[in-house]
């Protein structure tokens, strides 16, 4: 009886860009997942706004992102790169599982949205299941989502929040958003009443807890 030759053609490899700014995390992660006989790490980065350079030098199939990245988040990062390499997949992992993080994630165009402490075959598993199409997200982080409902905030107004931080004065707002002082005051007013804080520093605060920025 003759053998049928088994096909020993190796399996191709999952490509994943890691973007994390705290290096032992970075290192561990991309040692963990290396790990995996189908994941590849070929391109880590430290910084947000080098993300999308390295997926379009490196080709990966999914990136993860960390949210709070120095240069810029990786929310901004997932929506640039639903842009100019929408062949990547995103799956954002941080530490902080805050419900409007998890909304923007989405509306940004991330497969996937997973909290820093789950063990790694669970990460291993997501990055597989995002390449195949499907969308990932921790189902504690969902439910708080659907409970908590959507950012009260325009656009306009985060812009302004976000410029206010650093104790900026009002006329140091106006120039970064290209605003008239008065509007940024209408702005930081209707930022406070929606987010039922007493003054900006409070509504900063309680706007990124929430993860409305």
């Amino acid at each position: 009886m003759t053998e049928t030759p088994r096909d020993h053609r190796p399996v191709p490899s999952i490509r994943v860009l890691l973007a994390e700014d705290q290096g032992m995390m970075r290192g561990a992660l991309a040692l963990l997942l290396g790990m995996e006989p189908d994941i590849e790490v070929v391109a880590q980065v430290a910084a947000g706004d080098v993300i999308v350079d390295a997926a379009l030098a490196h080709r990966p199939d999914v990136a993860l992102l960390d949210i709070e990245l120095p240069g810029m988040s990786g929310l901004d990062a997932a929506a640039e790169l639903r842009e100019r390499a929408p062949e990547c997949r995103v799956l954002i992992l941080t530490t902080f599982g805050r419900p409007g993080y998890l909304r923007r994630a989405m509306d940004a165009g991330a497969a996937g949205f997973l909290v820093k402490d789950g063990p790694v075959e669970e990460l291993a598993s997501a990055v597989r299941r995002v390449l195949a199409g499907e969308t990932v997200v921790d189902p504690v982080l969902a439910a708080a989502a659907l409970s908590a409902g959507p950012s009260p905030l325009t656009a306009r107004e985060r812009d302004v929040l976000r410029a206010s931080a650093g104790g900026a004065t009002v006329a140091d707002i106006a120039a970064r958003v290209h605003l008239s002082e008065s509007t940024v005051r209408n702005h930081l007013s209707a930022v406070i009443g929606k987010t039922g804080t007493r003054n900006r520093t409070e509504a900063l605060h309680e706007a990124r807890h929430k993860g409305w920025l």
